[in-house]
Parts: structure tokens; sequence; C-alpha cells
């Protein structure tokens, strides 16, 4: 499929997963020097699935992310400067500084937020779905959650529902092997979570999450699939994640050398990479400037970042549901 995409889209992909991985390098950094507020959950080494599936969407189609969504809004349109100051709880942020990592909305983008309740998002989604099909504006919702998600209750009443209905939504499963710190073998009974679709009568498909354009295709397929009525599907990707559940690495998960080495040379940034250089698409040079082009982006927007305003006292009480405490 790669080769019907045009050159500039192709290269954009590459462009959009590089983003991913320095804009959460550059995160790591921060919490490790304790300059932004809480924890980050980091997506590198999957950044084929956010992209592979958002370049699979329009634009005023939605998306519902996790605790590990940085990627995930980047790849729907999501501007770092606004990204990071809601890592800094500047006023400039997405949420103005009160939701953090793990709480990043942006409606106008069709992001209806990333979630620090795992499997939060499926029903959210459910719904979102079943009012673009109640309204037949033709759009599709994709909600991303982790293998960890699929042992909760709300994912299974979630899908379920969305069977029924048929509702325009796409169920991203990214499962990179563990949740939190155990293994996906020691909570979950299957090797392919996928199985779990047929119960539900929906298609469920394994993909190896760390091929841009296996993702892609899938993703194309599932999503033309909702739009047109026929309801939803469920994507697997096969996955790992780079470091640790929080963070980079504080020898907290302990993994085999052997399977990091494995995934490692997968990185799905430099697959992607190598095959445009074979195609002709893209060489060397043009390669180390997007590179460049992005270090820069990200540079400045976390200096522009960390010097918007902090919040006011007075803003507490400011996107709230009520104001009356009494």
């Amino acid at each position: 499929m790669a080769t019907d995409l045009s050159n500039d889209r192709m290269q954009h992909m590459l462009r959009q997963m590089i983003r991913m991985r320095e804009f959460d390098e550059r995160a790591a950094r921060l919490m490790e020097q304790a300059r932004v507020k809480g924890s980050v959950h980091l997506y590198c080494g999957e950044e084929a699935i956010g992209v592979g599936v958002c370049e699979a969407l329009n634009a005023d189609d939605y998306i519902t992310s996790t605790h590990r969504g940085h990627g995930h809004l980047l790849a729907k349109g999501g501007d770092p400067k606004l990204m990071y100051a809601e890592l800094f709880a500047k006023s400039a942020g997405y949420n103005r500084g009160k939701g953090g990592s793990m709480h990043m909305a942006a409606l106008d983008l069709g992001i209806i937020g990333a979630n620090g309740i795992v499997a939060a998002g499926a029903p959210i989604a459910l719904g979102v779905a079943y009012a673009s099909q109640y309204q037949d504006n033709q759009r599709v919702t994709a909600c991303f959650f982790g293998d960890g998600a699929t042992n909760e209750g709300a994912f299974h009443e979630a899908i379920n529902m969305a069977a029924v209905l048929k509702a325009p939504v796409v169920f991203v499963c990214e499962n990179n092997g563990y949740g939190e710190w155990s293994p996906t073998a020691t909570q979950t009974a299957i090797d392919d979570i996928a199985d779990r679709a047929a119960a539900y009568g929906i298609p469920g498909i394994v993909i190896d999450g760390m091929d841009l354009m296996a993702v892609h295709e899938a993703a194309t397929e599932a999503v033309r699939r909702a739009r047109a009525g026929d309801g939803p599907s469920l994507l697997e990707c096969k996955t790992y994640r780079f470091y640790d559940h929080v963070g980079r690495d504080f020898g907290v998960l302990e993994r085999d050398e052997e399977e990091i080495a494995y995934w490692r040379a997968r990185d799905p940034i430099d697959a992607w990479r190598t095959r445009l250089f074979e195609l002709g698409v893209l060489d060397a040079e043009q390669a180390a400037a997007i590179q460049k082009e992005v270090v820069v982006e990200m540079e400045a927007a976390i200096e522009w970042a960390e010097a918007q305003p902090d919040p006011q006292p007075g803003d507490l009480f400011t996107d709230v549901y009520s104001e009356d405490l009494a």
C-alpha cells in the first residue's frame, strides 16, 4: 500500500513518528529534572500504531486515548507547544494546566481526551460513536487502549454494545507485552486478544504493530467498514514499549536483555525510514533534515511552554460543572 501513497504523505508519516519520539524523550528528561508536574508514560516504540491509525482517519473524526497518549494526540494534530504547556501545568496548556500528561483533550481536533483510568476510554468512544451514528455525520471514532484494558469490564461492555448498535468505532489494542510491570501472559489466558472479537460477532485482526503500513492498511479497512455502517472492529497491534511503565528506566521493570534487543532492532521509525530509502522516496540528507527540523520544533515548544504564566487562584473555578460550593 505504500506505493499508493504520495511521496509527501510517506515522508509526513515518518515525520509524525519522529515527532512522537522526540516529544516523549524530552518529556522524560523534563520529568527526571522535576521540571514538569507529575509523571509521564512514554509512547516510545509504539509510534507506528498512532500514525498508522490516525492517518486513516479524517480530520473531523474522533479519538479517545490512554495514560500513554502523547503520541495519539500528536498524530491527530495536537500542538506540542500546548501539550508541553499542559505538562508544565501552565494556563496555556490544552486543559489550562489542570489535566497534566494523562488527561489532555482538544475537542476541536476530535481528541476527546486521554484518560488515566484503564479502559475508561472504551465507553466514552462508544458514546461518541453512537452520537455520530444518531446524527448521521459519517464520523468514525478510534479508541486506543492497552492490553491490560481488555481485562476490564468497561472494555467488554463497550465492545458488546458497539457491536449490537453497529456503532462506527474502531477499537485499537496496543498490546505492548506488559500491563504496568506485569507481562501480559500473567494476566491474560489467550495469546491473541483479537480472538475476543469473535464473542461479539465483529472482526478481530492481529497486526504487527511495529510495521507502519500493516497498521495503516488494517486501520483503513476498519475505518471504511465503520463509516459504511458495518459496525466496529478490534485491531490488536503487537508492539513493545521501549521504556518502563513510567518515565524511562528506573530499574522497576525487569526484562530479558535479548527481549529488549529483539524489539529495539524492530524500531518502527528505523524500519519506515529504511523502507523510504528503498523506495527512493527519501535519501540520507533529507532524513537528517527532517530529524533536525523536529528537534528544533520540540526545543522551541519547550522554551515557549515553560515561559507561559501559571494559572491563577481564580482559575480553579473555571471549567467546572458548578461553582456553588455551599
